[in-house]
């Protein structure tokens, strides 16, 4: 023991002391940490770049969905709940709305709010209310604590709860800025779209032949009219089968060789009843008997009258299903002989709704095998306003035009 009552270490390592010491230590040397390299890590690679961009991209896509849920629940519990407790509160009435088991979020989102008025972070005066302070789990919350009020409006009390929890993954990920998989990305946007449905999205872009992804409203308008690019038939009809296409429509106008897309994967008897109940078709076929049949089946190494025979039998079975509708000029069939360019399905290309799926013609592939684009008719409303002048350079309007001049030029089939 020193004199200051400190034990200190034994001294000596002589005989008899107990202890050995390994072969390498030295009297009196005291041993030192490695010395470390510091700011290696601040360099990225490509890989890692690219890891942050993707990481970024679903955050960016699962945001707009959240955003657009919790903006339709905001307003959904206003509608209802101002009129009950506003008479009586005044400006505090989501604070009684709240009552004493939400006191404790409630409180945070006043704190919030008056923070982010003292620091100008309130931009639009719509948006400086209490409501607004809200996340989606006290929205979700405000709006169980009241299902009363809720449920001459919706339907499905369990079903809205569990559709608002599967989304608290995600929102727990894009709100702490951590990674989402696609398979959360995936079941995010699904769920969103449901809870839009229940949630009564009214005349919004979400329903109809195929609905709006938000992304795609968001930035659609950097790519025309396109919504969609599939490599082949097979992928495109995976996200957008035939019945979906064509099920419901007012006018269908198709040009191809042979249309299997319609004739092949849609059944000639809805394909009746739909010209029954008003849909106005028009199928235009290449003529089998021309030369440009003769020149594709070249292109694709087929043996001579094999596509011609596939052409006349898809035409023949239209004639078939014209026979059966009750107005001939509701379904028509022309043929034409200049040689194909393109396979398009115009749906309802004559209102805001419009949809065309259309296939550029390859040397050496055949129409199932070809990309595809799907187009939406009716323009955008942008998010970023077109300079003054600028026109809509869709492509829709584009082989709709086309259509028209090929059609104009083409023979009746009786």
């Amino acid at each position: 023991m020193s004199s200051g009552g400190l034990e200190l270490p034994p001294g000596g390592n002589g005989p008899g002391d107990g202890a050995a010491d390994p072969p390498d230590a030295r009297s009196g040397t005291v041993s030192l940490a490695q010395p470390v390299e510091i700011g290696t890590g601040l360099a990225w690679d490509a890989d890692t770049w690219a890891e942050v961009h993707t990481r970024a991209q679903r955050a960016g896509r699962a945001y707009v969905w959240l955003n657009l849920v919790e903006q339709r629940l905001r307003a959904v519990v206003g509608a209802v709940l101002r009129p009950v407790y506003e008479p009586v509160h005044g400006e505090e009435w989501v604070v009684a709305a709240a009552g004493p088991a939400g006191q404790e979020w409630v409180q945070r989102a006043v704190a919030v709010r008056e923070v982010s008025r003292r620091k100008g972070y309130v931009l639009d005066p719509a948006d400086d209310n209490l409501l607004s302070f809200l996340t989606l789990p006290q929205l979700r919350e405000l709006m169980v604590q009241h299902w009363p009020c809720y449920e001459p409006y919706f339907e499905e009390r369990r079903g809205l709860e569990l559709a608002l929890d599967e989304l608290e993954v995600a929102r727990s990920a894009v709100s702490r800025n951590r990674a989402l998989s696609p398979a959360v990305l995936a079941q995010a946007e699904r769920t969103s779209q449901r809870l839009l449905a229940m949630l009564g999205s009214g005349g919004g872009p979400y329903g109809g032949r195929l609905p709006v992804d938000a992304v795609e409203d968001l930035v659609g308008d950097r790519f025309a009219d396109v919504v969609g690019v599939h490599p082949d038939r097979v992928r495109l009809q995976r996200s957008l089968p035939a019945e979906d296409l064509f099920g419901g429509a007012r006018r269908i106008d198709a040009v191809g060789i042979g249309l299997n897309l319609l004739v092949q994967n849609y059944s000639g008897r809805r394909l009746a009843r739909l010209a029954d109940t008003g849909c106005r078709i028009r199928l235009l076929f290449l003529n089998p008997a021309s030369s440009a049949v003769r020149r594709r089946e070249r292109e694709l190494g087929l043996k001579r009258g094999e596509l011609s025979r596939a052409v006349e039998t898809n035409i023949l079975h239209m004639r078939r299903v014209r026979s059966k509708v009750r107005d001939a000029n509701a379904f028509r069939i022309h043929v034409f002989d200049e040689t194909p360019r393109f396979t398009a399905y115009l749906v309802d290309g004559d209102g805001p709704d419009g949809l065309a799926v259309v296939q550029p013609y390859l040397r050496r592939a055949r129409g199932m095998e070809s990309p595809v684009l799907v187009l939406r008719g009716g323009g955008r409303t942008l998010v970023q306003d077109r300079p003054p002048g600028a026109l809509d350079d869709g492509l829709f309007s584009t082989y709709r035009e086309e259509f028209e001049s090929v059609w104009t030029d083409a023979r009746p089939v009786s």
